[in-house]
């Protein structure tokens, strides 16, 4: 895992959540881009967890990232869908 791999997730616009996958099995879910700070050397990562505290993860031990499915329910009608 490079730290542009997880730059790109990490700045894309719209944001999309993603799951951070760990070398021990753990995975770590980062659902807004400001619950995610990377260090000044690249090195490590803190995210901010659901139970309000903060993960410091070594970049190296980071197996993958695996973006959320975009979320459903949109309002309106698809494009090429009639009003009934």
């Amino acid at each position: 895992m490079t730290i542009e791999q997880l730059r790109k997730l990490h700045q894309a616009r719209p944001f999309e959540s993603f799951d951070l996958h760990l070398a021990d099995g753990r995975s770590i879910p980062v659902n807004h881009p400001e619950l995610l700070s990377f260090s000044t050397t690249g090195r490590t990562i803190a995210v901010g967890v659901p139970d309000g505290t903060i993960e410091i993860v070594d970049l190296l031990l980071v197996v993958s990232l695996k973006p959320h499915p975009p979320a459903s329910g949109r309002r309106g009608r698809q494009r090429g869908q009639s009003a009934q």
